[in-house]
């Protein structure tokens, strides 16, 4: 029977449990962490202590080694750059392939996202690294962790600068209300705030106002080659819906659409669409909210 195995820092491997679950057989999570996490639905943690001052990458070896007899199994390592680190390392020792854009994983096999997501591909493997992102945080509880106590590669932090501010987890969110090129100026995306605020909501946004405005940061763009996202509400407001864009949203179980074009192609995969303008409709939304 196949394991599986999830490598990461932190609680936010809510996505990887549940594709553990799907693989089947024992799954045991290597925590590298200054504390032993608490994750539910798992059969073994175990929690390397991470020294102070040492990044976690300086533990991709100790990692390797734990999983040194894992064989066919499957390691499920978070999409975060410690977490990478750790992925590379037992691909190496264990000689096994790494994937990365699975949209579904099995014991034997995955469906991966080629071409930023505008078809897949059916990939089979008898044991495998998978680079997944790593979701929300996972249900608290499951067995008390093992401690490993492991000697990290001679690197240490010299200096830390704090970002202005963090980036996005949009793999994590629930709700995304996304902005499109609807928008007349920057700070008409206030009212799109509101919308979120109100929601409870994530902001995201097209290519262009990541790319070419820069109104957004790259890391809350959704498409081909932004992030890609399953959350339970889309909100899109006035974004046209091409493929290049929904191709990152795809998985979204509700689609609300607001675009002033009742042809929009958002409107072919949205479950709820208003024809109007963002500015006076999300407004009404927001209000009808609070």
């Amino acid at each position: 029977m196949t394991n599986t195995w999830i490598l990461t820092t932190n609680e936010h491997v809510a996505n990887l449990v549940e594709a553990a679950a799907a693989i089947g057989g024992a799954t045991t999570v290597i925590a590298v962490a200054p504390s032993a996490p608490s994750i539910a639905g798992v059969d073994r943690i175990i929690h390397v202590p991470l020294a102070e001052g040492v990044p976690a990458e300086a533990y991709a070896s100790a990692v390797a080694g734990l999983l040194a007899e894992a064989g066919s199994d499957v390691i499920l390592a978070a999409n975060r750059p410690a977490e990478r680190s750790f992925a590379g390392a037992a691909a190496a020792a264990l000689t096994l392939p790494v994937i990365v854009g699975a949209t579904s994983v099995s014991a034997s096999g995955a469906e991966v996202a080629r071409y930023g997501g505008l078809t897949t591909e059916t990939v089979s493997f008898s044991g495998a690294v998978l680079v997944l992102e790593g979701g929300a945080p996972a249900e608290a509880g499951g067995p008390a962790a093992e401690t490993h106590e492991a000697t990290p590669m001679a690197v240490s932090v010299v200096s830390v600068q704090p970002a202005t501010s963090g980036p996005a987890n949009l793999a994590a969110a629930r709700r995304i209300v996304a902005c499109g090129r609807g928008f007349k100026a920057e700070e008409d995306l206030s009212i799109a705030q509101a919308l979120a605020d109100a929601l409870g909501a994530e902001m995201a946004c097209s290519r262009p106002l990541a790319e070419g405005t820069a109104w957004m940061t790259k890391d809350r763009y959704i498409g081909v080659s932004g992030m890609h996202v399953s959350p339970d509400i889309y909100v899109a407001l006035g974004i046209s819906g091409q493929v290049q864009h929904t191709s990152g949203m795809a998985d979204t179980k509700i689609v609300v659409a607001v675009n002033t074009d009742a042809n929009a192609p958002i409107f072919q995969i949205a479950d709820y669409g208003i024809v109007g303008d963002i500015y006076e409709v999300v407004p009404a939304l927001t209000a009808a909210l609070s």
